[in-house]
């Protein structure tokens, strides 16, 4: 499998103990996809100080633009190199309160129908990343499987004598 890093993505998973290449090129949104799909398939990678730092001002404003041109695609995904627990203790550096960050989150999933998804620290975050776009690939592949079968059924029956 090939897995496409988006070329402004600064900490890019390397998928090491995974079966894949990594391809740097300029998507249009989000930090990782696959090839073919750019336009469907959307992983954002946020470690908590980031996500943190896109809850606020004019950060804000870029990250729910960001969020909005996800929420069309087939998969979607936020992972957060943190656990949920993290945040809601305030382990990260910023005076945001951890109420006011999870309640931001929550309306965002709910506003742009994109799952965020805490991974616990960066191992769990590209494991996840790895495997939600490792089953979608997977699931296209069948998808065209069934699609195919369909064809030759449909191609079959019409050239036979009623």
């Amino acid at each position: 499998m090939r897995i496409i890093a988006d070329t402004r993505e600064q900490r890019v998973f390397t998928f090491a103990k995974y079966e894949t290449e990594v391809e740097r090129a300029a998507l249009p949104t989000a930090d990782y996809s696959l090839p073919g799909f750019e336009d469907r398939v959307g992983i954002e990678r946020k470690a908590v100080d980031d996500l943190i730092a896109c809850m606020m001002g004019e950060n804000r404003v870029r990250f729910e633009k960001e969020l909005r041109r996800l929420s069309s695609y087939e998969l979607k995904a936020v992972v957060v190199e943190a656990s949920m627990r993290d945040v809601a203790d305030g382990l990260y550096r910023s005076e945001m309160k951890p109420h006011a960050v999870l309640q931001s989150v929550f309306a965002f999933q709910v506003r742009y129908a994109v799952p965020f998804l805490f991974c616990g620290d960066r191992a769990g975050a590209e494991y996840t990343c790895f495997w939600l776009l490792a089953k979608f690939a997977r699931e296209i592949e069948e998808r065209f499987k069934q699609a195919s079968k369909a064809h030759v059924y449909k191609k079959d029956t019409a050239m036979r004598p009623l």
